[in-house]
């Protein structure tokens, strides 16, 4: 095990803001596409599966190396919870996908990685610990091709690895898509890419609180996952706990490769925060009402304080390709 370090750096290539640029506007081609069939919504994790309030606690007697922005001090915050499914359509929880867990911790002031202020500290985490990919490039041309079906996905394969490579990498993706899910209330998250932490950089995770015994599912089970977790809302709180994972090392924990897991034996993870989801009734007038607003609302992983800014090339693209998204749904002008 190895202490945090602040000698890490990111390497901007020098084509970077042309290439992001092209890739916000394929994403927002494919959005727009996508708003044709199941009306208007988001490129990525279009499919909401819940939205809920939630109290945020930063805890007290953190090390050194996390005392820095929203962790700098104790403290209490609104926030609120999206959760969706990765695709770019609406497709049925059977389907395998990426789930999402977005956060975005409300009341917070401070200097932001857009510059000027921030009233917001927004975490996007997926349930992988990696990244399929280590570039956005990588990202960009698996999403676009896998629009067009799995014969056109393969091809891209092929045409961007060669032939007998390209197997290798379907099955990779297939692997991360076949992940079983069981329920947003007893799987971890992550940010699978990293942030900054003042002079520091970590990757986040958020998994349940062991002390509350959240009831195990079993993968496979559960057909619609908004509706088991609203059900278990309804009848008692939930709680998560969320974790900073430092960099240690280029080798080990690298910055602009996103594919690499930052193990816990290199890496251990360091109980920053608490999220708490308190008993709410999510179909109530009151429930879809807030459902709808948070629906509309943008989260980015750069709602950030500077402190906290995204970190690595598919940050940095996400920087680019989200803004082009939200101002595809009206969300941003």
């Amino acid at each position: 095990m190895s202490q945090p370090s602040t000698d890490w750096k990111e390497e901007v290539a020098s084509d970077e803001a042309e290439r992001f640029a092209r890739y916000a506007t394929d994403m927002r081609e494919l959005q727009a596409k996508k708003s044709e069939t199941f009306g208007n919504g988001r490129a990525l994790h279009r499919k909401a599966q819940l939205g809920v309030h939630a109290r945020f606690e930063v805890l007290s007697d953190l090390p050194e190396a996390a005392r820095h922005g929203l962790f700098r001090k104790p403290g209490t915050y609104d926030a609120w919870v999206r959760l969706s499914n990765g695709a770019a359509d609406r497709s049925p929880d059977s389907k395998p996908d990426i789930r999402g867990f977005a956060i975005k911790v409300r009341g917070v002031t401070g200097p932001s990685a857009l510059g000027g202020e921030t009233e917001a500290q927004d975490f996007l985490l997926i349930n992988h610990s990696s990244f399929a990919f280590p570039t956005a490039d990588e990202f960009m041309g698996i999403v676009l091709a896998g629009s067009r079906g799995p014969l056109a996905l393969l091809g891209h394969f092929i045409k961007r690895y060669g032939f007998f490579a390209a197997f290798g990498k379907v099955k990779k993706l297939k692997g991360t898509f076949d992940k079983p899910f069981a329920s947003f209330a007893t799987e971890p998250f992550f940010s699978a890419a990293p942030i900054a932490c003042g002079p520091y950089a970590a990757k986040v995770r958020l998994r349940p609180s062991r002390s509350l015994g959240v009831p195990e599912t079993d993968p496979g089970k559960v057909k619609d996952f908004g509706a088991e977790m609203a059900s278990r809302l309804v009848k008692g709180p939930l709680s998560f706990d969320l974790s900073l994972q430092f960099f240690v090392d280029a080798t080990r924990t690298p910055i602009e490769d996103a594919s690499v897991e930052w193990t816990e034996d290199v890496a251990p993870f360091v109980k920053v925060g608490r999220l708490d989801l308190a008993v709410q009734d999510s179909t109530s007038v009151e429930g879809r009402a807030l459902a709808e607003e948070i629906e509309k609302a943008t989260f980015d992983p750069w709602c950030a304080l500077a402190e906290h800014r995204p970190l690595g090339d598919v940050m940095r693209a996400r920087k680019v390709v989200y803004f082009e998204s939200q101002k595809g749904r009206g969300a941003a002008t």
